[in-house]
């Protein structure tokens, strides 16, 4: 689509030059100096540095977000062990929940610029009110404690910026300046090859090209989170789906510390062998 409206656009602007050539006016256009090209694509090739560094620097913004996001969340799980039992295994299911939710609902609403920063997620609530309600009963745990919520804070923190980012896009005044400039270099182009359609159309050809691959890389990389090339909630995927992570979840829940089942409350197998362990 973009290489076809800049065609177009060009298609037109060489046709209606030629015309105007044809009815008396080539004289005119050829008194447009060659010098004035250089400048103008000079212009244009800065429009086009200042726009995408904008882009670019919002996609790098926004990966580094999703990152410290999952890092933090990783440093967070792999801290929960210090609380084994129930509290570590509570603690798992909660960054998962929030995992889950983030990478089914907030990254659909943020692809749609939707997504809300006036709403702390629950399951990360949660896990800091479960953090803090944490019987620290030594020096480890009392530093295990402090690190958890620091990297839960942290993730929250991520999670904003990454939201923030998500909204970012190049607004019409930059895209209309964009293609002003590339029209203004178009023009200069027909002018000063008015006498020889054949140069014109192929230099101008060229040109749409160069404006059309400028256009569309910049459009690809605006906002992170939509498009073939978007940003995925991978990283956080990667945290809860890790084996040994998985492993840490399963063997907390049947932790010592956690109250024992009795037997009727076991299969028939299971509670056989359970009476006789002994």
């Amino acid at each position: 689509m973009v290489f076809g409206v800049t065609y177009l656009l060009a298609l037109a602007i060489h046709a209606g030059v030629a015309a105007l050539a044809r009815s008396g006016r080539a004289k005119s256009f050829k008194a447009v100096s060659p010098g004035m090209l250089p400048p103008l694509g000079i212009i244009f090739g800065l429009f086009v540095a200042f726009t995408a560094a904008q882009v670019w620097s919002d996609s790098d913004r926004a990966s580094a977000a999703v990152s410290h996001e999952a890092s933090a969340l990783r440093t967070a799980l792999v801290l929960a062990a210090v609380f084994p039992g129930e509290p570590e295994a509570k603690l798992h299911d909660l960054i998962g929940t929030y995992v889950h939710e983030a990478a089914t609902v907030e990254w659909p609403m943020m692809a749609h610029r939707t997504a809300l920063l006036n709403m702390t997620p629950r399951p990360l609530q949660e896990a800091l009110q479960l953090v803090f309600s944490l019987p620290a009963t030594n020096p480890g745990q009392q530093a295990a404690q402090r690190e958890i919520a620091s990297a839960l804070e942290t993730a929250l923190d991520a999670r904003r910026q990454r939201i923030i980012v998500s909204r970012a896009e190049v607004n019409a005044v930059k895209w209309s300046s964009l293609y002003l400039q590339a029209i203004c270099a178009l023009l200069a182009i027909a002018f000063v090859h008015c006498d020889d359609r054949l140069s014109s159309l192929v230099a101008m050809g060229l040109f749409a090209t160069g404006v059309s691959a400028s256009v569309l890389l910049i459009a690809a990389h605006d906002r992170p989170f939509v498009g073939q090339i978007a940003i995925a909630p991978e990283p956080l995927l990667q945290i809860i789906s890790d084996p040994l992570t998985k492993r840490r979840a399963e063997v907390s829940r049947f932790s010592p510390l956690r109250p024992t089942p009795s037997p009727s409350a076991l299969s028939l197998p299971v509670a056989t062998a359970w009476a006789h362990r002994d």
